[in-house]
């Protein structure tokens, strides 16, 4: 099977690359990315070498690149591209809503008119907004989203699965819940509280920190993903959960403790606007359907997620200065990959 995989070089989309060139030697991998300022090819440099393995600098947005490359015979096409910082979106709403709509429709097209054979469309639990305790959203649940950010993506959705009842697209949608793991950039909670802990720099929390999150090992995610690719149905929504809830604020005080470092870390900051107080969700549709579990344990994963930064404080210094992309042009270019 070769697979077109869109944001390939962000942290999600490079886990799925990485898991599919080393657990499916029948695959082949196009990534396209960007390289906007999350995607680093640095992250597959684990595959880079791989005659499996190809990477092509472009946007989604650019049609006729997409195009050229889904006619190359192209079997499905796994969508990770998007611009996925909350913060960012409150910020400056318009790249968000320009990426996440309009990139869609136009890789939406370009599948329609190559007839690619199958697209995964990933998005987020967030289109599902704020739930009290004890609800948790199933697939049918009303979407309510609460940002820029997770309305682009809710809309994406919608765009994309009226292209299953208009235009007959073999397509479904998967919604995960946060994601931690290696190679994650460290504006999100998990890396930016784990390198600034190993840095002895102060851990800012928003508000009380007891915004409560269920936390997804990466690579379960991934499994997650090629499940819905290879079981799921079109036209169908599949969640993707870790079963693991917890306030942020637990979430830091458990990476304080794995890397020894005192609580009074802890920085209180300003709440963000709009700020959603849970996320909950359901996986058993995909469990049901698939046999899809997450495997990875949440202590287990955060303590193997510590050790990889610690273990490499060069990507994380690279990242966190933008140096990455100056790496990226003279160790990546060359292998693998089209500019």
């Amino acid at each position: 099977m070769k697979l077109l995989v869109t944001g390939g070089a962000g942290f999600i989309g490079s886990a799925f690359v990485r898991l599919t060139i080393t657990e499916r030697p029948d695959a082949e991998v196009i990534v396209l990315d960007k390289l906007t300022y999350a995607g680093n090819l640095e992250n597959l440099a684990l595959v880079a070498d791989s005659p499996r393995y190809q990477f092509v600098k472009a946007g989604i947005e650019e049609q006729a690149v997409v195009e050229d490359l889904l006619k190359a015979g192209v079997d499905a096409i796994v969508h990770f591209a998007a611009e996925s910082h909350v913060d960012r979106s409150i910020l400056s709403p318009e790249p968000v809503v320009s990426t996440n709509m309009m990139g869609t429709l136009a890789l939406l097209e370009a599948a329609r008119r190559t007839g690619v054979r199958r697209f995964v469309h990933v998005s987020t639990d967030e289109v599902y907004g704020d739930l009290d305790a004890p609800l948790e959203a199933d697939e049918a649940f009303p979407l309510r989203a609460s940002s820029p950010y997770s309305a682009s993506k809710a809309g994406s959705d919608l765009l994309a699965l009226s292209y299953v009842r208009t235009f007959g697209l073999n397509l479904s949608v998967t919604r995960a819940s946060n994601n931690y793991g290696p190679y994650h950039f460290p504006e999100k909670l998990i890396p930016l509280m784990i390198s600034n802990a190993l840095e002895d720099k102060p851990l800012p929390v928003y508000g009380d920190g007891q915004q409560i999150r269920d936390w997804l090992y990466v690579e379960d995610h991934c499994r997650g993903i090629w499940a819905v690719l290879e079981k799921g149905h079109a036209g169908e929504v599949y969640n993707i959960g870790g079963n693991c809830s917890l306030p942020n604020l637990d979430v830091v005080r458990q990476i304080l403790k794995i890397t020894g470092k005192p609580e009074s870390l802890i920085t209180w900051v300003k709440d963000r606007p709009g700020h959603d107080r849970r996320y909950a969700l359901t996986s058993e549709k995909l469990e049901h359907e698939t046999g899809w579990k997450p495997r990875m344990d949440f202590a287990e994963g955060l303590a193997a997620t510590v050790a990889w930064y610690r273990a490499n404080p060069a990507w994380v210094a690279r990242v966190k200065s933008g140096a990455y992309r100056d790496y990226y042009e003279q160790n990546y270019l060359g292998r693998g990959v089209t500019a």
